[in-house]
């Protein structure tokens, strides 16, 4: 099919690309240029955890393969501030030797400001890049342009290489008719591609979508209807970082006369940042606080927040059970879902809007009507991109694997050879050269690296896999004293049971399992403990563990605790 296989040809003068994240998965976004050893770093994105993982904050990338090789980073080029391309670098910039980094006004932004959230951090040496500015590091040069997204200052990167010209998408959709941005610069793209394009590295997540993405100007329509009926409060939940929306809904919000509460810290930040650096614009008195929203009649309340994810610590979530101090959900409330649901997050969400609703709230979201427009290019955008530059070489990116495959399919569709054309996954390496395309055997560390609070890196599979284990079936605690004169056990073992069984109405069986121990402990230890604590205490965990499964079905974490005394 496509180049998916490892090659072992010996490459010579070749342009490595290895991707670290964002292949295979919608987020965690970053990837390397190497050439002679120098390395390029594209974003540093982290993404959200997916429901089987219990207690994760973010999924960074593994930089194991950039360790030892800190001198050799030329710098750090970011292509927006999406968390999803951004949101690694506090994690990393200290163990990558704070390398120099090049930004957009608006990213540059958003990453010194969330810098200051993270003691201990290294001061951040970052260079403001504008559409049409150019970079030279060793042998790299990089113009960046600007490209379409759900979030201003999205620049693409056009890189020139020894090997040849590379075009970088960004994410990226074309849309005539944005809001708080200009139109794709078609012209601009062209001119690109008169200088000969030899990669095209594109932006994949809608590539399963047929026809051509949303304008923002329609979302406005829409999202307009229900300022325009609405009686009640409106309760508007986005990302933080799609500031386009957040711009659409205010400024809605000063047309119909309605103050804007903001609620959620990363939402105000970023709104901070935007309004200084000229981003967003609203009117004087139009945002109130979150206390003064009883001051207005609930047609005169816009309360706009994060939580559209269903992410339990979002305001969203703990208005709904009711845990939030300045609102409670109540018949006339009009809530709008203006985000699509990320992969993963389908139940979490489909329960959130079932709870607002038993609280006699609307609930708008955007399967009923089109009030979100993601911020990605479908089908009918992808071949046109792909059309204006005339790559000789292709190589999906950012996207789950479906949607990588999708997309290469879809450029071979039109007319690209399936030996130009490579569906990577984290971890490869694509050697790049002026006549061929290939992918080493070698594969490089790219496993997630799970971020728990302070912790990076310490929660790993064994640990991820206990907490599930704890989720589904609990945990049974069994404490048992023994003699060291006689090795038996003395009195009844205590058992703890928590997410097992509820122990005031499980008698017959806890019952049956101090017998249980208790037999274990007196086939199995002899006078004075001969046989050793870690030993009994391995037969009671497989033995009970076994009699536990037999008797509910259930395989609880069983921790038995020895104690001689």
């Amino acid at each position: 099919m496509y180049k998916s296989s490892n090659s072992q040809k010996q490459i010579g003068d070749n342009l490595r690309i290895i991707p670290l994240g964002g292949f295979g998965e919608v987020g965690r976004n970053m990837m390397l240029f190497e050439y002679k050893g120098k390395i390029l770093i594209c974003d540093m994105g982290f993404r959200m955890p997916s429901e089987d993982m219990p207690g994760i904050d973010y999924i960074i990338p593994n930089i194991n393969y950039l360790k030892g090789k800190e001198k050799n980073i030329l710098g750090i080029v970011f292509t927006h501030g999406h968390y999803d391309h951004i949101g690694a670098v506090p994690y990393f910039m200290k163990k990558l030797g704070n390398p120099l980094m090049f930004a957009s006004g608006l990213t540059r932004g958003i990453i010194m400001k969330r810098q200051d959230d993270f003691p201990d951090q290294p001061k951040l040496n970052i260079t403001r890049i504008k559409n049409g500015s150019k970079i030279k590091l060793g042998p790299f040069r990089v113009e960046f342009f600007r490209m379409n997204h759900n979030i201003p200052d999205n620049m693409g990167l056009f890189i020139e290489t020894p090997v040849g010209n590379i075009m970088h998408t960004s994410d990226f959709k074309f849309d005539s008719s944005p809001v708080n941005d200009l139109p794709t610069d078609f012209q601009k793209l062209k001119n690109f591609s008169q200088r000969k394009i030899l990669l095209l590295l594109s932006d994949s997540t809608g590539a399963e979508e047929p026809g051509h993405s949303l304008s923002e100007k329609d979302i406005q329509k829409n999202l307009e209807s229900i300022f325009e009926k609405a009686q009640g409060r409106i309760i508007a939940a986005t990302f933080s970082s799609l500031i386009n929306r957040i711009q659409q809904i205010i400024t809605l919000s000063e047309k119909y006369n309605r103050k804007v509460a903001i609620a959620g810290y990363s939402m105000k930040t970023n709104v901070e940042i935007c309004k200084n650096l000229g981003y967003l614009k609203t009117k004087k008195g139009t945002l109130i606080s979150t206390k003064e929203i009883s001051h207005y009649r609930d047609s005169q309340i816009t309360f706009l927040c994060t939580g559209a994810q269903g992410e339990g610590s979002a305001a969203l979530m703990r208005i709904t059970n009711q845990e939030y101090p300045h609102l409670r959900f109540k018949k006339g409330d009009n809530v709008i879902f203006s985000s699509s649901v990320i992969p993963g997050n389908e139940r979490t969400v489909q329960l959130l809007k079932d709870d607002i609703l038993r609280q006699k709230a609307r609930v708008f979201h955007y399967k009923m009507m089109d009030i979100h427009a993601g911020g990605h290019a479908q089908q009918e955008e992808l071949k046109k991109m792909f059309q204006i530059m005339k790559p000789k070489f292709f190589i999906p990116i950012h996207g789950q694997y479906s949607m990588l495959v999708n997309h290469a399919e879809l450029v071979h569709s039109l007319g690209m050879p399936r030996e130009n054309i490579i569906v990577a996954e984290n971890g490869q390496i694509i050697n790049l050269e002026q006549k061929r395309m290939l992918i080493e055997k070698k594969t490089i560390p790219s496993n997630p690296i799970m971020v728990d609070g302070l912790g990076v890196g310490d929660v790993g599979e064994i640990v991820l896999r206990d907490r599930q284990m704890l989720a589904r079936d609990g945990m049974f605690i069994i404490v048992a004293v023994i003699d060291k004169q006689t090795g038996k056990v003395k009195g009844s073992p205590d058992i703890i049971s928590r997410g097992f069984v509820y122990l005031r109405e499980s008698k017959p069986l806890l019952a049956e399992t101090r017998k249980k121990v208790i037999s274990i402990v007196n086939k199995y230890n002899g006078p004075r403990g001969t046989t050793g604590q870690t030993y009994i205490k391995n037969e009671i965990r497989s033995q009970i563990s076994k009699f536990l499964f037999k008797k509910t079905e259930r395989r609880p974490i069983v921790l038995p605790v020895v104690i001689q005394v």
